[in-house]
């Protein structure tokens, strides 16, 4: 990790992995004094001024704090430049803590490096006045946005009036936030971790992006063929179970298959509706495609007839089979208070007989 700097420390250019390092925004200023802690800036300062006064090159043991506010322990090596007027320099971190001769913090970073090269992810940082410190990961190019382009950028001006910002203003308040956003046309699922200081202070929010933008098109194709499906079985159940105006106020309705609780619940609610939208005085239940009768069956014709009288119109069943017929009774169903006929075309004559005797009578009482 490479820079070079003013003689009076002032940090003017400085390698990527420096300034990843460290969390440098790649416009941000500071200087040696600033990055170091504060017990160790006199050491600092006392090496720069051997340097301007033309000292031989320093090298010194110091706590540097890097893109998460913590201190870490790092090793400057600085010289003044040939010409003078400049200070060359390299920053390492100090021993200790290795495994294999590599630090235990490289091996984090290079297992985050990785992490973020090889999944569908974003993984960005940003301090407590909401600016990027960190910003990386395959996830930000599939979003077409270059990683690190937002470093040192203000994340409320970036994603403004989104649930981005209202996250991660949440987030800031020191609550974990898990949430699913939309953004640079594409999906996401974030978590947005605030990282606390001894005191208990937002150090910063630490953030997870994971691109589910496949996952969601894949959910909403199968909800639209569900959908489709769920519009298939309603025209299936409109089709099995047709309502026809056979005759000025007599209404028909043709049984087939198996006439079971759900189906007599659709039936009944389409059957009653007509009756009144038609004005109907007689529905006529035709049995002639129902082969197999049980008590529920029964019940359920019984349910319908039931249902139609109390509209003020009349139920009449037709078409029962004769092995139907002999299933009734020997079931011991009683179905002596519901009009039937023989057939659809017996039953529409008896329909058309009654509404023609009330006619009538009613034509009767009315002369003087």
């Amino acid at each position: 990790m490479l820079f070079v700097a003013t003689l009076d420390g002032e940090l003017l250019h400085c390698t990527d992995s420096l300034r990843q390092a460290l969390g440098l925004a790649p416009d941000q200023e500071t200087s040696l004094l600033a990055l170091v802690h504060s017990e160790e800036r006199d050491a600092v300062e006392a090496a720069l001024a051997r340097l301007r006064s033309g000292g031989d090159p320093v090298q010194l043991d110091v706590r540097v704090q890097d893109g998460r506010g913590a201190y870490t322990p790092m090793s400057y090596s600085v010289r003044r430049s040939p010409e003078g007027d400049a200070i060359h320099g390299s920053l390492r971190r100090a021993g200790g803590g290795t495994t294999d001769g590599v630090s235990m913090a490289r091996m984090k970073a290079k297992l985050l490096d990785c992490i973020a090269d090889q999944m569908d992810i974003g993984v960005w940082a940003v301090d407590p006045q909401g600016t990027f410190i960190y910003h990386d990961g395959r996830g930000i190019e599939q979003a077409g946005v270059k990683r690190g382009a937002l470093l040192g950028m203000d994340v409320f001006q970036v994603y403004a009036g989104t649930e981005i910002a209202e996250n991660l203003k949440q987030a800031l308040t020191g609550k974990q936030m898990h949430a699913y956003n939309s953004a640079h046309d594409m999906h996401w699922e974030s978590w947005f971790s605030p990282v606390l200081d001894a005191d208990g202070a937002i150090q910063m929010v630490a953030g997870l992006t994971l691109n589910i933008t496949e996952l969601r098109r894949a959910e909403d194709d199968v909800r639209s063929k569900l959908m489709q499906i769920q519009r298939q079985q309603e025209v299936i159940r409109n089709l099995s179970t047709p309502i026809i105006e056979v005759w000025n106020g007599v209404l028909t309705l043709p049984l087939v298959g198996v006439v079971d609780s759900m189906r007599t619940a659709d039936v009944l609610d389409a059957l009653l509706t007509r009756i009144v939208d038609k004005q109907a005085r007689y529905a006529i239940l035709d049995l002639t495609g129902v082969d197999i009768v049980d008590s529920s069956v029964a019940s359920n014709i019984i349910q319908l007839v039931t249902a139609i009288r109390l509209l003020g119109a009349e139920g009449v069943v037709a078409g029962i089979k004769p092995n139907v017929a002999m299933t009734m009774v020997q079931l011991g169903l009683d179905l002596s208070q519901i009009p039937t006929q023989r057939n659809l075309r017996a039953a529409l004559a008896f329909c058309i007989g009654m509404m023609n005797g009330e006619q009538q009578k009613q034509a009767r009482a009315q002369k003087p």
